[in-house]
């Protein structure tokens, strides 16, 4: 009993001169604290001073990772856009193959500078093969344009209603493209019809003229 009695009066004792060392402090000047004040309150310095700077550090890190979920969400949205080009990649082969190839053809259909004349004539004798009387027939001024060259022609023939449709079928069939243009049908002498159109044709520029074409348009 005394032993127990000695104990709770020598831990009494430690309390109460711990709580000795925390009265009458002077907060104005911790050096003159007792050691056990001094150690907590070094402690408490050293915890807010790493729990500020942690906050800092975390701070910078939270604005890189919003930054790298950012640059994640543009590069999930740009492998999505490049698979599905991936996926169709033979797809789109094929489509260009075929319109390489109805390229071909239409600029198989268009007569080089040297062929005009015999395309002229076709047209010519498209309307005297279907008996139609032309009274004009003028070539107009060439318009170039950047792969082609554009011919307007100016034509009037006068005949009946279905030789005219057979000679407008007949254009429409030449082998080299060639249209029709601002068409009027106006009655002409005994019961035949007067057609005034602009044929218009188109041929392929020589290299030449698409080389002078490209310095036209480097020099404006």
């Amino acid at each position: 009993m005394a032993k127990a009695k000695e104990k709770s009066i020598s831990v009494a004792e430690r309390l109460e001169a711990v709580q000795r060392q925390f009265k009458n402090l002077d907060t104005k000047d911790p050096s003159v604290w007792p050691v056990l004040p001094k150690v907590i309150l070094c402690i408490f310095i050293a915890s807010a001073v790493a729990a500020v700077s942690w906050y800092a550090f975390l701070q910078d890190y939270e604005v890189q990772l919003d930054g790298e979920r950012n640059k994640e969400l543009a590069l999930r949205a740009d492998y999505q856009k490049k698979l599905v080009k991936a996926v169709s990649l033979d797809a789109l082969k094929k489509q260009r193959e075929q319109i390489q190839q109805y390229v071909i053809q239409l600029e198989k259909q268009l007569p080089s500078k040297a062929e005009m004349a015999a395309l002229l004539s076709d047209i010519n004798q498209s309307g005297l093969g279907r008996s139609l009387q032309f009274e004009l027939f003028r070539p107009g001024q060439v318009v170039a344009r950047d792969y082609y060259a554009e011919l307007p022609i100016s034509i009037r023939v006068t005949g009946k209603y279905h030789d005219i449709g057979a000679f407008a079928s007949d254009i429409a069939h030449l082998s080299r493209i060639v249209t029709l243009n601002n068409m009027t049908i106006t009655p002409g002498a005994r019961d035949a019809l007067v057609m005034d159109a602009t044929a218009r044709t188109f041929r392929y520029l020589d290299p030449e003229e698409i080389q002078a074409q490209k310095k036209a348009g480097g020099a404006k």
